[in-house]
């Protein structure tokens, strides 16, 4: 067994598809109308036909309480990881993306935490 599929709530689908390709680098895989909405996902460049990441429409009642409640706690919805988190924090910060977490070290492990402008907080890591 393997994941295949993960998700991430985003308030506009466009607007993420642009920060997660623009910004991250992701790749778009497939973008199909599903009424009002659209199955959109991203997968890395470096794996084309591995885990995508579908930027899911937080429309549902319980998602924006949630996702409030985690941010609000400082809790990343997703973590991707990096060859270099310092590396890409300063390419990212760069790129104007607001860091609520700058690179921090912790045993073997390397950890940032980033706004996707989408409502979700997303840790960048290496190590471990």
């Amino acid at each position: 067994m393997k994941i295949h599929l993960t998700s991430v709530f985003v308030d506009d689908q466009e607007k993420a598809l642009r920060f997660y390709t623009d910004m991250l680098g992701f790749v778009k895989k497939h973008d199909v109308p599903a009424g009002a909405d659209r199955w959109l996902t991203v997968v890395s460049p470096e794996e084309p036909d591995g885990t995508e990441l579908l930027l899911e429409p937080s429309g549902h009642p319980a998602v924006q309480p949630y996702k409030t409640a985690l941010v609000k706690d400082g809790i990343p919805a997703a973590s991707f990881a990096v060859d270099d988190v310092r590396a890409e924090f300063d390419r990212l910060r760069g790129l104007g993306v607001h860091f609520p977490q700058e690179p921090v070290e912790a045993d073997s492990v390397t950890t940032a935490v980033l706004d996707d402008t989408c409502g979700n907080l997303i840790q960048i890591m290496h190590g471990g």
